[in-house]
């Protein structure tokens, strides 16, 4: 059922504590690794949206057990998984779902399908078959894209120079190395990606190390047998940047998050808001299930500039970049985004999608090969005109980077299909809702 959204323009500032929306990434993680323990775990902090759900269903139909306690604590049986299941395993608009899924997958030995909604089926699967390929999965697919379908394999452990850094392309060679008994599997990447699923096969006891070769980052794992424990999962700072955006560029604005995952390979945001010269501090630091977490306190940033974002820092936050487009509109000066051609491959061709919806409301950005060009404040920005609709192209991150555009414009905006936003941040609009109600 399609959803619209309207955002009303001068909105007032955003003041209060909120725990951040729980890690996606993460949530994933813990139900598919958790599973291969075969073991009984409990699951805290759970982001219970339409992709871990669709991870979920996926592995009770595989013969895991999996119940709430409440709507963000799972408890995951997994002593009677892995079965064939009886129908295609659909991914919906997941694609850690499946590219993480195809891994696992392609080590057991019986038949599968992946198959998922219409823009999932649109998106590269290539980077992940090619690979288990080599290991010895048999996958076939619909020249390159989903649906996949796994047939019975022999595996063994390869050495892997993956073109792009990619967590999910990483993630699926892990998982099937985890099974494999012929040999370790190593994965070299040119950047370092998000390392989720290697702290948490570490966490629950897997034979794993990571090194660098060559300039490459690298990984190594081998067939190994995980210790069922509980996990607790932490908060999301891809979802936390929308609000971490917008209490920056809302005058008045002083909002804490807490509970927010400060992994040194998600926290590219922070840095960036720290070149910019944003209001933002980090509190509070600790150690949960192998993660960092901590709290971060965000200011209203009337002085904040533009400045360069590339090479290293992009996988840190590839995800981040729609929002961090926006965040720049309202910095002076340009701000000249590089090395980011991934995000044509994302749930939407994320350039050329941010390049127009943020033209409607008469921001100065230009989508490149890789990247943006965008023009502060300073070449006549500051407060959006508004006054327009906001497409979402099925992608959740455009859906909330739309929200966050009006809530600065000077009459209000509508945004459509705003249901993408369930796959991500359920909770957006309500927690939004009360830290506008706190000034």
């Amino acid at each position: 059922m399609r959803k619209s959204v309207i955002t009303q323009g001068f909105s007032e500032p955003l003041k209060g504590e909120i725990i951040a929306p729980p890690d996606k990434s993460m949530s994933h993680r813990s139900l598919i690794i958790g599973s291969l323990t075969r073991g009984k775990i409990k699951i805290s902090n759970f982001l219970a949206g339409a992709d871990c759900l669709a991870t979920l269903e996926i592995l009770k139909e595989l013969g895991c057990e999996i119940d709430f306690l409440d709507k963000n604590t799972v408890i995951l049986d997994a002593e009677n998984a892995y079965n064939a299941p009886k129908k295609d395993l659909y991914c919906g608009n997941s694609g850690t779902t499946m590219r993480l899924m195809a891994g696992l997958l392609s080590a057991q030995k019986f038949k599968s399908t992946l198959s998922g909604d219409l823009s999932l089926s649109k998106r590269p699967m290539r980077r992940i078959i090619e690979p288990l390929t080599l290991m010895g999965a048999r996958l076939k697919s619909n020249d390159g894209k989903a649906p996949i379908v796994i047939e019975q394999g022999e595996l063994k452990g390869i050495e892997y120079r993956s073109p792009i850094a990619s967590a999910q392309v990483k993630s699926g060679l892990l998982l099937a190395g985890l099974q494999t008994p012929n040999g370790a599997t190593t994965v070299l990447e040119p950047h370092l990606s998000r390392d989720h699923t290697e702290r948490m096969l570490k966490f629950f006891g897997s034979n794993i190390q990571s090194f660098t070769k060559e300039g490459l980052y690298g990984v190594t794992v081998s067939q190994s047998t995980l210790i069922p424990k509980d996990l607790n999962v932490a908060g999301d700072i891809s979802s936390a940047a929308f609000i971490m955006a917008a209490a920056a560029i809302i005058k008045g604005s002083d909002v804490i998050l807490k509970n927010i995952g400060l992994n040194p390979t998600r926290t590219g945001l922070i840095d960036v808001m720290k070149r910019m010269k944003a209001n933002i501090d980090v509190l509070n630091c600790d150690l949960v299930s192998n993660e960092e977490v901590g709290d971060i306190r965000i200011q209203y940033s009337p002085d904040m500039e533009g400045c360069e974002i590339s090479g290293d820092i992009i996988p840190r936050l590839i995800d981040e970049i729609p929002i961090i487009a926006l965040l720049a509109t309202q910095a002076k000066g340009e701000t000249i985004i590089k090395n980011a051609g991934d995000l044509k491959n994302k749930e939407s061709d994320r350039i050329a999608c941010v390049e127009r919806e943020l033209r409607k409301f008469r921001a100065e950005i230009k989508g490149t090969d890789d990247g943006f060009i965008i023009s502060g404040k300073n070449s006549g920005n500051g407060l959006f005109l508004g006054d327009t609709e906001v497409e979402c192209y099925h992608d959740h991150r455009i859906a909330m980077t739309g929200y966050v555009a009006g809530l600065i414009s000077k009459k209000p905006c509508k945004i459509n299909d705003f249901e993408w936003v369930e796959t991500s941040f359920p909770d957006f609009l309500n927690i939004f809702e009360k830290l506008k109600g706190n000034f």
